[in-house]
């Protein structure tokens, strides 16, 4: 049987109804977060209010604590989030699915990521984001955004590794075994085939928690500094004005906590009930 027959051995599933209803408002609102700043009425560093001044005709959602437009801020703020949390999840799900496919054949790879993999994930992720950074002052968004990716693939390899080892047990990779493919084809040929529903939802997964990483990053000023305009640093700028003008910091938390819930309906709804729960083991 040929590997391009089997689904993570099933048959192919139709898509479920309402998976477009769930996907939707993922998808609309990482469009309104990257077309933010066409749609912002004032310049992110210009003055319209008094500080924390209260939501009106000029500024919507109010101003922050230097008196900027919260809104237009708010819009300004999404895209580079967006930006670093798909490259996070991309390169992190790129990763995790070679090693842990060419694990998953080769004993002796196996052996190695694992005992890595375990190594890494014992590190937390704040204290490696802030090693990093103190390691590499200047690195701003970039710094973050490779912390994240070297402390999200250890995790994603042993995921990928869990869900392709039965298929490497299977009978049409001992046949190709027998028929003398080398380690590489067996991975990529063979193996890698079969694990889309799981790369999917691993892709879903690993995103929603860049988002949170990069977040807590911006919160603790590790990423972007003032005066960018960046969600989380919204929430840690304005957070002694939240009783004068509360939009100023629940406005970013929102979008934040509707990024992540929205992606990862979308992820749930896309992607098979046995390949999530692979993926959150």
């Amino acid at each position: 049987m040929s590997a391009a027959t089997v689904s993570d051995g099933r048959r192919p599933r139709r898509a479920r109804p309402g998976a477009l209803l769930r996907t939707a408002p993922a998808a609309l609102l990482v469009l309104a977060a990257l077309a933010g700043p066409l749609l912002a009425a004032e310049p992110v560093d210009k003055p319209v209010t008094a500080p924390y001044g209260e939501a009106g005709a000029d500024a919507l959602l109010g101003g922050d604590q230097l008196g900027r437009d919260v809104l237009s801020r708010l819009l300004h703020g999404g895209g580079a989030l967006i930006a670093g949390a798909l490259t996070v999840a991309a390169v992190v799900t790129l990763l995790a699915t070679l090693l842990g496919c060419f694990a998953a054949v080769s004993p002796r790879t196996g052996r190695l990521v694992e005992r890595a993999a375990d190594t890494a994930i014992l590190l937390p992720p704040v204290l490696g984001i802030m090693l990093l950074a103190l390691a590499w002052p200047g690195g701003g968004r970039l710094a973050i955004t490779v912390a994240a990716i070297v402390l999200g693939t250890p995790y994603a390899v042993r995921i990928v590794a869990g869900a392709a080892a039965p298929l490497a047990a299977t009978g049409f990779v001992e046949a190709a075994v027998a028929s003398g493919e080398r380690v590489g084809q067996l991975a990529l040929r063979e193996i890698l085939p079969n694990l889309r529903a799981t790369v999917l939802a691993l892709f879903g997964l690993r995103f929603v928690d860049a988002v949170y990483v990069i977040s807590m990053a911006g919160f603790l000023q590790l990423g972007p500094q003032p005066p960018e305009a960046d969600w989380a640093l919204m929430i840690r700028e304005n957070a002694p004005g939240i009783l004068l003008n509360p939009w100023a910091v629940v406005a970013p938390a929102l979008a934040i906590g509707l990024l992540a819930i929205s992606v990862n309906l979308a992820t749930d709804a896309l992607a098979p009930a046995a390949a999530r729960k692979a993926a959150l083991r």
